[in-house]
């Protein structure tokens, strides 16, 4: 049985865009197609009529400033992201992440949007992006526009983009400044099979001797991507001195709703992992923004 019957390489997001309406059966975008490839030859998705591939479209496998800001197009592999030094400056939570996803043969080909448009709680590119306040360029044969990264999820799995109309073309994040930094960490089985049991990132700006400005992200917090505004407040204006830190920890186990999974760990475990989690990579952030 094919898998699919036609094989599309765009040069453009609105040509990538016109194949999926045009299209006289189903369609689906790929990428690095990690996933994707996967699910066809195991048969958790049904053959498709026509695969669009979007690595031949310029715009989405760029990386580079842009009128003030770092743009990451959704089709960048994720070993590029990792090796990049314009990254490493201004994103360096994304780049930790992209490290520690699945192996080298799947960074090479795996990409940064595919990741996000997943919308797995625990992605570890979508978690150091969410706490590096990036937002998402989203293209249809309307028009475009921009949303804050949290504004693409709905549910585990879920993303707000509208199938065969909508496409994720690439990620804008803020460019560093002085005494800023990000740091993530995950914990995690062997390298390379499935999902982390629990990751976390911090951006944090520091001033003097406290935290002015922090955002924290942790996976799986809940049914979505999710950003941590309670500990981020318990936190603002502080000194990280270990009483302030073990007291934005009880707020962290109050707001996230970590749950059990019989693949990868039980709440309570990730409940306490939470807490070393937290510590160290507040930790790495502080002293980087130093």
């Amino acid at each position: 049985m094919n898998l699919w019957q036609q094989y599309l390489r765009p040069k453009t997001v609105t040509e990538a865009l016109q194949a999926l309406k045009a299209t006289p059966g189903p369609a689906c975008l790929i990428a690095g197609g990690t996933d994707l490839m996967l699910d066809l030859q195991q048969g958790r998705r049904p053959p498709v009529h026509m695969l669009v591939d979007l690595t031949t479209i310029p715009e989405m496998t760029t990386l580079e400033l842009r009128q003030g800001e770092l743009y990451i197009g959704a089709a960048v592999a994720l070993s590029r992201i990792a090796a990049s030094t314009m990254a490493g400056q201004h994103a360096q939570a994304l780049v930790e992440a992209c490290n520690l996803i699945g192996g080298p043969q799947v960074r090479n080909v795996a990409t940064l949007g595919g990741n996000v448009a997943h919308a797995l709680p625990a992605a570890d590119g979508t978690i150091a992006l969410l706490a590096l306040n990036a937002q998402a360029e989203i293209a249809s044969l309307q028009d475009r526009r921009r949303v804050p990264l949290g504004g693409l999820f709905v549910g585990p799995g879920q993303s707000s983009l509208k199938i065969g109309e909508e496409l994720l073309v690439g990620f804008y994040l803020p460019l560093y400044a002085a005494h800023q930094a990000s740091a993530f960490e995950r914990i995690m089985r062997a390298q390379g099979i499935a999902l982390p049991i629990l990751n976390l990132a911090v951006w944090l700006e520091r001033r003097s001797d406290r935290i002015a400005c922090i955002r924290i992200a942790v996976g799986p917090g809940g049914p979505i991507p999710f950003r941590a505004h309670a500990t981020e407040n318990a936190l603002n204006e502080k000194s990280p001195t270990t009483e302030a830190v073990s007291s934005a920890l009880d707020v962290l186990l109050q707001e996230a709703k970590f749950r059990t999974s019989p693949q990868r760990a039980g709440a309570g475990y990730r409940r306490h992992l939470a807490a070393a989690l937290l510590k160290d990579t507040l930790e790495v952030a502080w002293q980087r923004a130093g």
